[in-house]
């Protein structure tokens, strides 16, 4: 497996220490954990609350309902 080298200062050692041990794990173990989670593809926190937070009269519901103009499409 790769192996990765980083520096940091003390302070944050000694917050990645502690949060290491109270997840009984090993420093490398947390660390690589973290930093899956944070490179995961997802929608960023609260991202749902903003569904109609925009008051903006541009912002409408598409009033073109029917599709007997489109294209026809290849079935597959």
């Amino acid at each position: 497996m790769p192996q990765l080298s980083l520096y940091i200062d003390a302070e944050t050692l000694a917050k990645i220490e502690k949060a290491a041990k109270l997840n009984n794990t090993s420093i490398s173990k947390w660390v690589s954990g973290i930093l899956s989670e944070s490179l995961v593809k997802k929608w960023p926190d609260n991202y749902d609350n903003l569904f109609g937070s925009i008051q903006d009269d541009t912002f409408t519901e598409d009033t073109i309902k029917d599709f007997s103009g489109d294209t026809e499409r290849e079935e597959l």
